[in-house]
């Protein structure tokens, strides 16, 4: 069963682009949330976007660590 991914998110932000390139390329569906359409997620996640959300559980903020992802991935 795939993993269900979440990735909180904001326009202009190249991290956040760079995280999506990554989840596609490992061929991951995720849903996308722009935080600054919410007030508490803009709160809760302001400075430390990208954050993706894998399964209800945060596992990266700001940079996504591709070793971790694929330890994640073999998890599942």
């Amino acid at each position: 069963m795939a993993p269900k991914i979440v990735l909180y998110t904001r326009q202009k932000c190249p991290l956040c682009d760079e995280a999506a390139e990554l989840l596609a390329r490992y061929g991951l569906s995720y849903e996308s949330i722009d935080i600054d359409n919410d007030v508490g997620l803009r709160e809760q996640f302001d400075l430390c976007v990208p954050v993706v959300k894998v399964d209800d559980r945060i596992r990266f903020r700001g940079r996504i660590n591709e070793v971790l992802l694929r330890r994640l991935l073999e998890k599942a």
